[in-house]
């Protein structure tokens, strides 16, 4: 059981850290590009339901296959969580 739960908080971890590469990466890249028009967009979960947004159309499915690949990983969390559980008695 302790396994599992430090496999998540590490797993957190270096997602939290991987989130903040990628910030710094896109945008040390976009100002060595020569600046010019940015797109943004995003993904905001409020308990089952996603809200995706984006300022252009790219942005937006960006944004959602991202969406996507996050909800199958968070699910693919619950499952090691949930098999991690000891069996019940009876």
């Amino acid at each position: 059981m302790a396994e599992s739960g430090w496999l998540l908080i590490v797993a957190g971890f270096l997602l939290i850290l991987l989130g903040v590469a990628l910030v710094f990466v896109g945008t040390l890249w976009q100002g060595l590009r020569g600046g010019g028009g940015a797109e943004a967009g995003g993904v905001v979960v409020i308990g089952p339901l996603p809200i995706i947004f984006g300022s252009s159309e790219r942005a937006f499915l960006l944004a959602a296959a991202v969406g996507a690949l996050m909800m199958l990983l968070a699910i693919a969390l619950l499952l090691i969580a949930y098999k991690s559980l000891p069996a019940r008695p009876g």
